[in-house]
């Protein structure tokens, strides 16, 4: 037994070692490629509108991938890149120095990024009135793209399929699960739907706002005056969203994250345990490219300042905070740099990240629409649903999380909520706790201590763990 143990983890080495070679030589990469162990393509959504994907396939080194699930990652922003962030900065093989990531999910499961919504990554659009504008232009775009991938890739059809998702990347996950699974009950896609997981998800924002106060004046992070300030401009958010108001709301969330701001000295929306960086900084190494496609908006490679009047003023600050930290400088070089000669078929004039912040902007209209009624729906049909949360999180803060759980229709919510925590240990030997679960039926909810809203990046072995209980091989 031990024998066959130190069999697969020299195995596991040398696959990893086989990935980090395919980024420093020609000939590796065409060998990598020959393999089979990557690919990845583009497929035309619609008119002037082209989304990119690229699949790993699984490298445990006792299983074949076939025996493994497949999970496809969906990033958040709207505008952040599966392909660079979720792939590189979370669970990819690799990490942004391209060495091997001891946490990566591929040991588990074939891992699918795809750049959602068009314009983001490097997914683009050959005119601004290809913009996915709401949810459900992203989960018909997806659609597209599932139909094509599983169509294409006939031995994925029986694998058990998973959505994973982070942050806004959580409620496109939930309105494409749903399609999904429309589409598959209809005979127009062949796949084996298995569950979707949603991250830190942006299912309904106005529960988060509402609990933000309340959440930073526990942690001493709001006295309470600033308690009152923030409490103040959430009930204007709420009231905004509950009217339907959802541009004004939008505007409204924008004001709410300045006023707590100021109040927390710079509270990393985040990770609620470090600051956010300084908006000079921001400014200064901030890399958006405002295309000339749309007449009347910024042509300059730069973005308005932060103190520009006016909605525009509070899209571009909100933009910078919720796609910016998606693309870091050692990122955009990396996926511009090495990342794009080593894919081939990138378009010359498309770079990572450039369309991002049009994508960002043109979801405006969409972003504090509510999607319980989506999650009710998936429960309602049999759909494996995963509510997970990072600890230390402001902006998708547990609280709130909890908060729209308890607004679900779903008929056995009340026997989830009879049930009692499971502490979970990523170190069989510690007495650490790094998680709890509470599982009934097919909902679960994991909440993810000492994480912030990027889980599998806070804490990497726990992640690796709920996703191997999430499917079913833990």
């Amino acid at each position: 037994m031990e024998l066959s143990r130190r069999i697969c983890l020299v195995r596991l080495w040398l696959l990893l070692l086989s990935f980090l070679l395919g980024f420093s030589a020609g000939s590796a990469i065409h060998w990598t490629e020959q393999e089979g162990k990557e690919i990845w393509d583009y497929v035309t959504v619609r008119k002037d509108a082209h989304m990119f994907w690229w699949l790993y396939y699984a490298t445990n080194p006792c299983k074949n991938f076939s025996e493994l699930p497949l999970v496809m990652w969906l990033q958040g922003g709207p505008g952040g890149s599966s392909t660079g962030f979720g792939n590189f900065e979370e669970i990819g093989p690799l990490d942004t120095q391209l060495n091997p990531r001891n946490t990566t999910w591929l040991q588990w499961a074939s891992l699918l990024f795809v750049d959602n919504p068009v314009g983001t990554g490097f997914s683009y659009v050959n005119t601004t009135d290809a913009y996915a504008k709401d949810l459900n232009t992203v989960a018909s775009d997806m659609m597209v793209l599932l139909k094509s991938f599983f169509d294409c890739h006939e031995e994925f059809q029986t694998v058990p399929f998973y959505i994973f998702s982070e942050s806004y990347g959580g409620k496109m996950a939930a309105g494409i699960s749903l399609e999904l699974y429309k589409a598959i009950q209809e005979g127009t896609i062949k796949c084996n739907f298995s569950g979707v997981a949603l991250g830190d998800s942006w299912i309904s924002l106005g529960h988060s706002v509402l609990s933000w106060g309340p959440y930073l004046y526990s942690m001493s992070l709001l006295d309470n005056q600033g308690l009152a300030e923030v409490s103040d401009i959430a009930e204007q958010v709420l009231n905004a969203v509950n009217k339907g108001f959802y541009k004004e709301a939008t505007q409204l969330w924008a004001k709410a994250e300045m006023i707590i701001e100021k109040n927390t000295d710079g509270v990393n929306f985040y990770n609620i345990l470090t600051k956010s960086t300084p908006e000079s900084a921001m400014e200064s190494s901030l890399e958006f490219i405002w295309s000339p496609l749309e007449s009347g908006w910024p042509q300059t490679r730069r973005a308005p300042p932060t103190s520009a009047s006016g909605a525009l003023g509070l899209k571009v600050r909100l933009c910078q905070r919720h796609v910016r930290h998606l693309q870091g400088d050692a990122l955009s070089q990396l996926m511009n740099g090495p990342i794009k000669k080593k894919l081939k078929i990138i378009p010359e004039d498309i770079s990572w990240g450039a369309q991002s912040s049009y994508v960002f902007i043109s979801m405006e209209g969409d972003f504090m629409k509510p999607a319980i009624d989506i999650v009710d729906k998936l429960l309602a049909a049999g759909v494996n649903v995963t509510v997970y949360n990072g600890q230390l999180d402001l902006i998708v803060d547990t609280m709130g999380q909890e908060s729209w759980l308890q607004k679900l229709k779903w008929p056995q919510l009340s026997k989830f909520n009879q049930l009692k925590w499971k502490a979970l240990y990523t170190d069989p030997k510690s007495s650490e706790t790094s998680a709890f679960v509470k599982t009934y039926e097919n909902l679960a909810f994991y909440w993810i201590l000492k994480a912030g809203h990027m889980v599998p990046s806070d804490q990497g072995e726990m992640a690796l763990k709920m996703m191997r209980m999430v499917t079913e091989q833990e």
